[in-house]
């Protein structure tokens, strides 16, 4: 029954998965620690807010399977480790926070690998097993590096004279991910149609015969248009304007969480990871 409210606090744990992994882009000695904190501290946000949904959920539900709780467990991880990564950005233990940043971005693959294993279908050993925890992370990439681009675009304003090339990585980063989700979600599909089960095949062909229009929503105002904004975000950097640049940022970050929104919309109607 909260099948649908758990694709959305899904949202929330791939926007602070991704946001993380996207601090790793940026030069860390040369941007000013703040702006670290600050974007820590609302991946942190968005983490505790699908753990706390989670939790919610969990416990107004009269039976829960114990596969559940161990998807609790290890968005708790994640959250935990996130909250030290964010703690040791106010010290100068440089091993320690290195140590507290590996710990949060193998925790958050853990626990969207786990959230994954919920949505597939097939048995353990299947192309659902291997592609779902690729597609939810790749999901999340195309998240974090939107946001990133959006509040390091701000940044520009605290250091005027800070080089544009920081940006540019995560414009970069940014253009990767969406590519490689489009590709991975094409050629996942394809095979899922030809060699998944035959549950699986029965969904690719749903997906097309019920939810076409939908589908084509999906990539019209998620990759098709970040794509495009990608392109211009390219054009103004080499003027440089970073602040017209972060204006194009922000309405990239809404299309990639509208993108994702419909995405897991999908999930819940087809549980197919688009």
């Amino acid at each position: 029954m909260d099948a649908f409210a758990r694709c959305f606090l899904l949202l929330f744990a791939q926007l602070a998965a991704g946001g993380y992994a996207s601090l790793a882009v940026p030069p860390f000695h040369e941007i000013g620690r703040g702006f670290f904190k600050s974007s820590a501290a609302i991946y942190l946000g968005a983490a505790a807010a699908a753990l706390g949904g989670e939790v919610a959920l969990a416990l107004r539900a009269s039976q829960v399977a114990g596969w559940r709780w161990f998807e609790i467990a290890a968005m708790a991880a994640f959250a935990s480790a996130a909250a030290c990564y964010l703690a040791s950005l106010w010290g100068e233990g440089m091993v320690w926070r290195a140590r507290a940043f590996a710990a949060t971005l193998f925790s958050a693959a853990f626990a969207l690998a786990v959230r994954a294993e919920g949505y597939r279908l097939a048995g353990p050993v299947s192309l659902e097993s291997l592609g779902y925890p690729i597609a939810f992370g790749l999901s999340a990439l195309v998240l974090g590096f939107a946001t990133a681009g959006m509040m390091l675009g701000h940044w520009y304003l605290v250091e005027p004279g800070l080089s544009v090339e920081p940006l540019l990585r995560i414009l970069r980063a940014f253009v990767t991910a969406v590519t490689a989700q489009v590709g991975f979600a094409s050629l996942f599909l394809l095979l899922l149609w030809l060699g998944g089960t035959p549950q699986t095949s029965e969904r690719v062909a749903a997906l097309f015969a019920e939810h076409r229009t939908l589908l084509l929503v999906r990539i019209a105002l998620g990759p098709l248009a970040a794509t495009v904004l990608a392109a211009m975000i390219g054009r103004t950097l080499r003027v440089p304007q970073t602040m017209a640049a972060t204006g194009l940022f922000y309405i990239a970050t809404l299309a990639a969480f509208v993108g994702e929104m419909l995405g897991r919309f999908l999930l819940f109607r087809t549980s197919l990871p688009l």
